[in-house]
């Protein structure tokens, strides 16, 4: 029936969320206080998720996050790129500077797609897989700006390239912006509204 769902599987998913928020391992009592759930709950479920890779102990019995999430990570990847390619696409060539999706990963900013613009002379390189600081570059500092606004910065990441980037709001489940880097001065008021543009377009061909 439509609107059911499946408690145990929603604890479990829970277990996972609290892990990434808390950016490390935790003890079964820490998870259980943050999660309100007997220890005993909490123990059958770390050790289903344990069975399946995504949850890990350590030598302390601490419990963290497993290597079987890489894999759905990487199976996810692809998808993220079909979809974001063809605003990514139309984005860079109005603006004719390399466009990129960024999404968190590790505590990081991971870049899952970009795309050069096509008719420039020169541009900036940035390659799928680049990862850098969330608190260094537009495209980290877009994950926390608020609905509607974007974020612009200069030489964080590399002297001389300029970046403006914009949350991905709506998508459940993903933390994501789009932006634009160039080693020429962007001029925000003419290219934030079209980065904003394109980061709703990614939110809809992703939902």
């Amino acid at each position: 029936m439509a609107g059911e769902t499946s408690q145990t599987l929603d604890r479990g998913l829970r277990v996972l969320s609290c892990l990434a928020a808390h950016g490390g391992p935790m003890t079964a009592t820490a998870l259980a206080g943050e999660l309100d759930l007997n220890r005993t709950v909490v123990h059958r479920l770390v050790s289903t998720l344990e069975s399946h890779g995504l949850v890990r102990r350590d030598d302390d019995a601490r419990i963290g996050l497993g290597t079987g999430l890489l894999g759905l990570a990487g199976a996810v990847r692809p998808w993220l790129r079909a979809g974001a390619t063809p605003a990514l696409r139309r984005l860079a060539d109005d603006v004719g500077a390399t466009a990129h999706l960024t999404v968190v990963d590790g505590g990081e900013a991971l870049a899952v797609a970009v795309v050069e613009p096509t008719w420039t002379d020169f541009h900036v390189a940035y390659r799928v897989g680049a990862r850098h600081p969330l608190d260094r570059g537009a495209a980290g500092r877009a994950l926390a700006a608020e609905v509607g606004t974007y974020v612009s910065t200069e030489g964080e990441l590399q002297p001389g390239a300029y970046g403006l980037a914009a949350p991905v709001v709506g998508v459940p489940g993903l933390a994501a912006s789009v932006g634009v880097v160039t080693l020429g001065v962007l001029d925000a008021g003419r290219v934030g509204p079209r980065v904003l543009a394109s980061a709703a377009e990614v939110a809809a061909a992703l939902r």
